[in-house]
């Protein structure tokens, strides 16, 4: 075999193996997924139809994937390396999107019981917010596996700092928000729901930007995830001013959302948190 058709055979081998080391990956985080659930994901999701369910899986599927990119992007190490890599440290982050659950259950949606809102209620806002804390959680632990110079002790420190800063600034972005966003997704709000999903992953974005990257030091990077942590302060406070003024100049969108729980209000909400967040890991 010339080089030319061993280069073009790479070029193949390479990626269909990265892609069946994902789906294997997918399998095992389902599994996971519905053996530590204390409800019937399947039967949920098929036989009895919970739209609520679906979103918030949705999510965690999601995540996975996300988990997924962040430990491939990087160099190769040839062929084997990158599988063992991408493999270990793909299941140590589906493992932290698990744990991350748990912490945003009782600490971001706290006061209520998710799992009463998920499968007696089948309450949509509650599946929304769920969506976003995956996606969000997901961002954080794919930036802390991406990057050179570290290890799995520097990926879990900055997973921790990322988390932790994730459910502050979600108490924070409650604060600013006139209305108490757990009452409105409690009462089955899917306008506060959506609206509240983009501020999680729109703070995740931000947030992966701040933990992400080459390790060159404690101080360094500690230096940098605390500016980064300004700008999210920052950005919450004048992203709802800018949307406020500029998107929806003749209406309130807290009106539109509490009183007339629109939809279309909620998801210009999303998109807009989504979109500038998205402006700024690529500008900063």
């Amino acid at each position: 075999m010339d080089v030319l058709s061993s280069d073009l055979l790479w070029t193949v081998v390479e990626p269909l193996s990265l892609l069946l080391l994902f789906f294997a990956l997918f399998v095992v985080g389902k599994w996971i997924d519905n053996r530590v659930a204390s409800h019937e994901v399947d039967r949920e999701l098929t036989r009895r139809d919970n739209p609520a369910l679906a979103i918030s899986t949705a999510g965690y599927y999601l995540g996975i994937a996300i988990i997924f990119i962040g430990a491939t992007l990087g160099p190769s190490y040839g062929l084997e390396m990158d599988l063992l890599l991408v493999g270990g440290y793909t299941t140590g982050g589906i493992g932290l999107l698990l744990l991350s659950r748990f912490i945003n259950d009782k600490l971001i949606l706290r006061g209520f019981s998710t799992q009463r809102e998920l499968i007696e209620d089948r309450n949509p806002g509650t599946g929304v917010v769920l969506f976003g804390s995956y996606v969000a959680s997901a961002l954080i632990v794919a930036g802390s596996i991406h990057g050179q110079g570290g290890g799995p002790h520097t990926a879990l420190a900055f997973y921790a700092l990322g988390q932790v800063a994730l459910v502050a600034f979600t108490w924070i972005y409650n604060f600013l928000t006139p209305y108490s966003l757990l009452d409105e997704i409690e009462r089955d709000n899917f306008a506060a729901g959506i609206g509240f999903a983009g501020a999680l992953i729109a703070i995740g974005i931000i947030i992966m930007r701040a933990v992400s990257g080459d390790f060159a030091g404690w101080a360094v990077n500690l230096q940098s995830l605390g500016l980064n942590i300004l700008i999210v302060f920052v950005y919450l406070v004048g992203l709802r001013v800018f949307f406020d003024k500029i998107v929806i100049p003749e209406d309130d969108l807290n009106f539109e959302i509490v009183r007339d729980q629109n939809v279309g209000a909620g998801l210009l909400e999303f998109t807009v948190s989504v979109g500038f967040a998205a402006v700024l890991f690529f500008v900063l």
